[in-house]
């Protein structure tokens, strides 16, 4: 149930300097999933509590590469982010468990 809704945590520079700064996290999450579902699958995955949750769009962009044989167009996939914010001393630590 919630793997269905967290596709995977974000680890970028810009999201851990967020999470060092503002204790927030990111995720790229299912599209239809809605914040209270996002929020239930982080409390029970990373054992913490959510003090709320942003989320985002992002829409699918074209993209085209020049080769020998043309020009190739393609579109890259459309995805949802959601920002979760947790209460001070709460940490998800994603690098624990590679």
């Amino acid at each position: 149930m919630t793997m269905d809704i967290l596709i995977k945590p974000i680890v970028t520079e810009k999201m851990t300097d967020l999470g060092d700064r503002l204790n927030c996290y990111g995720f790229i999450v299912d599209k239809k999933a809605n914040k209270i579902q996002i929020k239930r699958a982080v409390e029970e995955m990373y054992g913490v509590t959510v003090e709320s949750v942003n989320t985002m769009r992002y829409g699918g962009k074209t993209k085209a590469r020049y080769t020998r044989t043309g020009i190739i167009s393609g579109k890259t996939s459309s995805y949802k982010k959601a920002i979760v914010t947790l209460p001070e001393g709460e940490t998800i630590d994603f690098y624990s468990n590679i």
